[in-house]
This record gives C-alpha cells, sequence and structure tokens, in this order.
C-alpha cells in the first residue's frame, strides 16, 4: 500500500497540480491585496470619498443583548471584482498557454515525417 501511495504521490501530474495550487493561493493573496488597497480606493475616491466594503444593508439594528443582523452586500462587491480579476488573468494565461501550444504542434506537423523523407530519397536516387 505504501508503494502504490509512493507511487500516485510521486507523478508528475500529482506535483503540478500542487504546485499550481500553492501558486494560485498566492496569486488570489495578490489580486486580493490590488483590488482592497489600490482598486476599491480609487472607486471609493470617484465615488465621494466612500469604502466599498462598509456598505451594507441592516436587517436588524444591534442591541445591548443582539449583535447586528445585515447583509455586507459591499464586501460581495469587492470578493466578486477579486474574483473577475482572477478570471480574466487565467483567461489570458490559458489563452496564451494555448496559442503556445498550437504553434508548436503546427511546427511539428509541418516538418516531413520520416517515411516522407524516405520516399524523396528513394525518388532522387531513381534519378
Amino acid at each position: 500500500m505504501w508503494k502504490e501511495f509512493k507511487e500516485f504521490a510521486l507523478k508528475g501530474n500529482l506535483i503540478e497540480t500542487a504546485i499550481a495550487f500553492v501558486m494560485g493561493a498566492a496569486f488570489g493573496k495578490v489580486v486580493t491585496a490590488f483590488v482592497e488597497k489600490m482598486f476599491a480606493p480609487l472607486v471609493g475616491l470617484l465615488m465621494g470619498g466612500v469604502n466599498l466594503n462598509d456598505y451594507k444593508f441592516v436587517i436588524y439594528a444591534a442591541t445591548d443583548s443582539r449583535p447586528e443582523v445585515a447583509l455586507a452586500w459591499g464586501e460581495f462587491v469587492t470578493a466578486s471584482i477579486d474574483f473577475i480579476v482572477v478570471a480574466v488573468v487565467m483567461f489570458f494565461i490559458v489563452k496564451t498557454i494555448n496559442t503556445a501550444k498550437k504553434k508548436e504542434v503546427v511546427s511539428v506537423s509541418g516538418a516531413p515525417t520520416e517515411l516522407q523523407l524516405l520516399g524523396e530519397i528513394r525518388d532522387l536516387l531513381k534519378k
């Protein structure tokens, strides 16, 4: 059982996936910092100096015995902006990788095969 697990864990796909997961988490932190510390303040400035994260619908106001119940729609909008930024960046990364793969496939398929080269050599020798 240990041997099977070791083979599974050391497969390239699992390691690549783990690395991609860690890089994705780090990228998510970068995007969150960008949106919260750079993008949101600019939007807030354009909206009259407000903080988007502070917007909420209060359903029940806070009292001494109960905390406030509110829908924090501003935080939801900020998280949605995070998601959109990540999705757009990932789209462009995947698009770039797919374009590079297509160029690689075209260059490989454009090269003559060994059989074609042997046929050309045979034809040249017949002359």
